[in-house]
């Protein structure tokens, strides 16, 4: 999608009087959905969801975005403490059961969103994951909201020639290697270059849940 088609398919939600929103976890690719949001319409409430575990150069990077293209940046948090996020001997979900972690932390959070709008914009693409390369660009989530993917056909070449293009500001930590950047105890630098190969290392994981339970098929 252009940014013309994706300025199009937002007026249409608004004409329709729907609520819209989009969520980001503010690592270097996500500057692109972001900056174009700015563009079109930066009141719309972009949610960020804290962990708890995120690294304080995303939380920084976060503010700094936000600042720049006056965004209307929403921080959502999980509802139980990680006092109770432990398994029966004691050990934090991400150190035994990461899946579970993510739940708690990622999914249940955004859920409670889910209830209140009617479109979730989010910057998915295709390229990223397996899951991911068979969506389509509208999809529905719990609570029949319209899962709205601008970027889907979007090649990490394309995001990163568009980040050079305008000058965007990158993820401090990209530097050091790190692509691909959640949650800091499960988030390491790439690997060879592959750009999710840093996430959930000795894990068969590669979705957070996000856009695997949050997603009705």
């Amino acid at each position: 999608m252009t940014i013309e088609d994706i300025k199009t398919k937002i007026e249409i939600y608004k004409h329709q009087q729907l609520k819209i929103f989009a969520t980001s976890s503010f690592q270097t690719q996500s500057i692109v959905l972001l900056h174009i949001i700015s563009i079109i319409d930066n009141t719309i409430p972009i949610f960020f969801i804290d962990t708890g575990y995120h690294f304080p150069e995303t939380l920084e990077y976060k503010d700094l975005i936000k600042e720049k293209f006056k965004l209307n940046v929403i921080d959502i948090k999980p509802i139980i403490p990680k006092s109770l996020q432990r398994d029966s001997e004691g050990r934090l979900f991400y150190t035994s059961d990461a899946e579970y972690c993510c739940f708690l932390n990622k999914v249940k959070p955004l859920e409670a969103v889910l209830m209140s709008y009617d479109v979730w914009i989010n910057g998915i693409r295709r390229q990223q994951t397996e899951e991911r390369s068979v969506m389509n660009y509208e999809e529905i989530a719990p609570y029949n909201v319209i899962r709205f993917h601008p970027l889907l056909d979007w090649s990490d070449k394309m995001v990163y020639e568009y980040i050079r293009k305008h000058n965007l500001p990158v993820h401090p930590l990209e530097e050091k290697g790190y692509l691909s950047i959640g949650c800091e105890p499960c988030t390491q630098p790439a690997i060879n270059g592959l750009l999710r190969s840093g996430r959930w290392k000795g894990l068969n994981k590669k979705e957070c849940g996000l856009h695997t339970n949050l997603i009705i098929k």
